[in-house]
């Protein structure tokens, strides 16, 4: 239960709705045992045990305790039905008929309300629990991403959620109204014979036992099959994401038969999931029939033999214990619920309470301006064991382009990913204007910058929106000049609908220099003082590479710019060049001063392999 506990906190700001379903709960357990006692007035009609006339039925009854209770409600009730009918046993039928129908319709309408009221609490839980997911999904840092499968984490967020839903939500329905309706009408089984319902409780323990014993491997199996589920969706995530080259390689077989293999698995651990579960349920109906059959026997003697319970009371009792085996039969079905939630709640939580490493400190500063400089002391780096950078050292004034080069594997992406803060530093450290980035706020940091990848990431939207991405308020106007600025106007400008133009997923309507200018465009309409190209025009033909080019140096003017760059064309006016290999700086300078020197920079530009 302890996952349960966790999952439960989400339906604090639904109380409310679990109130008025407590409410509805208790008349609908109320009416329920009524219902059925309802029975014995209409059972005494019927057979004739009180015929209209008879003496000691006119009378009205006297009270005389708690120990005659029952028998003064039914003689009461009588006393009513006669006084009544006048003698007319048809018309005390109707009532006694028109009585147990109003009282099944209130139950039935009590339970209405009931499932009415926790629907809102099921639902709610349900897109609060998948927000808090999305917010944390998004707000962990990319390391947590780099060994992690995106099909898992679509699964845990889709159907690891509904799973709860459906089992540990569920039980919510369950936790009121059946202990409620078991309590109600054990008191009114109490009340009809207090001998026949304690032999009743020694065999309900037994039962409840005996099924308890089936839902015991339902977590393990319901594991299986939510990792193998969060499996073949990442194969198919996967899939979606490289069609160009499965198909260019004619790997579909391949794939195929990863995913058919996934599918197999996924089709033998829900046979054994659901096979058990389904046991649940014809177990725990034979088993209550079993008690019912005991009843039976035991009851019937006190009705035929002994002499201790009228027939009409036997038969509404026998209604009663029914009555007791629905819930009870939902209590225990409920219970492999849980233990099938489970493994869905363990996994929705471990996203959940994952540790996000990089966070804003208690102290951090609120910065919205820069105005001196960008440094960066004794940089150290790992993503694993092995350090990608060793001692970097750079100082970039306001203004001024600071241009990486190296092959690739040199750690000139880590230091995008660093400034950024999108990773920490294992030693060493960065500032900008003299202040730590660990001592600013992510989001001022990161306001202050504009990033262009390599990989031109759009999304599935129009292309007003996805420059809107840089600047949610940006007028139209603004839009324009930002795409002029990017040299995209054009392009833009003839599309059936301009900027309202829907560019598809990830953009592939557009060609790969288009989907870039769209980049910058998009980093040009934040207009942050500071820039980051990631090897922004490394995967363009030189016709889209010149454009783009054009582009940058537009973008660039009268900004602090980080370029990352493979191609010569794009750093050869920067104010100073790092290169680096294996993680060092092996040379520095403008770009005549490293021509000049005649080595790993004269090299790498000979051999146009800046990659």
């Amino acid at each position: 239960m302890t996952y349960f506990k966790k999952i439960i906190r989400f339906a604090i700001p639904y109380k409310r709705y679990a109130i008025l379903n407590i409410i509805a709960n208790i008349f609908y357990a109320i009416f329920s045992a009524l219902s059925f006692l309802a029975l014995i007035p209409m059972l005494d009609v019927l057979f004739g045990q009180n015929e209209c006339g008879k003496e000691d039925v006119i009378q009205k009854p006297t009270y005389e305790g708690i120990t005659s209770a029952k028998d003064y409600f039914k003689d009461y009730f009588a006393y009513q039905v006669n006084s009544f009918a006048e003698d007319d046993a048809s018309k005390a039928l109707m009532l006694v008929i028109g009585l147990v129908v109003i009282l099944f319709l209130l139950k039935n309408l009590a339970n209405y309300l009931a499932m009415f009221f926790i629907t809102f609490l099921r639902n709610g839980v349900l897109k609060d629990l998948r927000n808090a997911l999305y917010k944390k999904t998004i707000e962990l840092p990319l390391s947590h991403y780099s060994e992690k499968r995106k099909g898992d984490t679509i699964a845990r967020i889709t159907s690891d959620v509904l799973e709860i839903q459906h089992s540990f939500l569920s039980i919510l329905e369950l936790i009121v109204r059946e202990p409620l309706t078991i309590l109600v009408t054990i008191f009114a089984m109490l009340l009809i014979s207090v001998k026949l319902t304690i032999f009743v409780f020694i065999f309900i323990p037994i039962s409840g036992f005996l099924i308890s014993l089936i839902g015991k491997s339902l977590k393990k199996q319901s594991d299986k099959v939510q990792k193998e589920q969060g499996y073949f969706l990442s194969i198919l995530e996967e899939t979606l994401g490289g069609l160009k080259i499965i198909k260019g390689f004619n790997a579909e077989s391949i794939f195929y038969n990863k995913f058919k293999s996934s599918t197999e698995n996924f089709f033998n651990y829900s046979n054994s999931l659901l096979n058990r579960q389904n046991l649940a349920s014809p177990a725990s109906e034979f088993l209550g029939i079993a008690v019912i059959a005991v009843l039976l026997w035991y009851g019937g003697n006190m009705v035929l033999n002994e002499g201790l319970l009228d027939g009409s009371s036997f038969i509404a009792y026998m209604g009663l214990a029914y009555n007791i085996l629905t819930p009870a039969k939902g209590i225990s079905k409920a219970s492999y619920n849980v233990k099938k939630g489970n493994a869905a709640a363990e996994r929705v939580l471990e996203i959940l309470e994952t540790e996000n490493r990089i966070q804003d400190s208690k102290e951090a500063i609120p910065k919205t301006d820069f105005k001196k400089a960008i440094s960066i002391k004794n940089l150290w780096f790992k993503y694993e064991d092995e350090y990608v950078l060793k001692n970097f050292f750079a100082h970039i004034k306001k203004g001024e382009t600071l241009a990486l080069v190296g092959q690739s594997g040199s750690g000139k992406s880590t230091i995008a990913n660093l400034l950024t803060r999108f990773y920490d530093t294992n030693k060493g450290e960065i500032s900008i204007d003299d202040i730590k980035l660990k001592n600013l706020k992510q989001k001022d940091l990161r306001q202050l910058m504009g990033l262009v990848t390599q990989d031109s990431i759009l999304f599935n939207d129009t292309i007003a929106e996805n420059l809107r991405i840089g600047k949610p308020d940006a007028t139209d106007d603004e839009l324009i000049k930002a795409l002029k600025i990017a040299n995209a106007f054009e392009f833009v400008n003839s599309l059936p609908k301009g900027i309202e133009t829907n560019i598809g997923d990830s953009g592939n309507k557009l060609s790969g220099g288009q989907k870039q200018r769209l980049s910058i465009a998009r980093a040009v309409l934040k207009n942050p003082p500071i820039m980051i190209l990631d090897e922004a025009t490394s995967a363009l033909d030189t016709e889209s590479e010149r454009l783009v080019q054009k582009a940058l140096e537009n973008m660039m003017k009268n900004r602090t710019s980080v370029v990352i760059a493979h191609r010569l064309s794009t750093i050869q006016n920067a104010d100073k060049i790092i290169v680096l290999q294996k993680g060092e700086i092996v040379e520095q300078g403008k770009h005549d001063e490293l021509m000049a020197k005649k080595g790993t920079y004269m090299k790498l530009v000979e051999m146009q392999s800046f990659e």
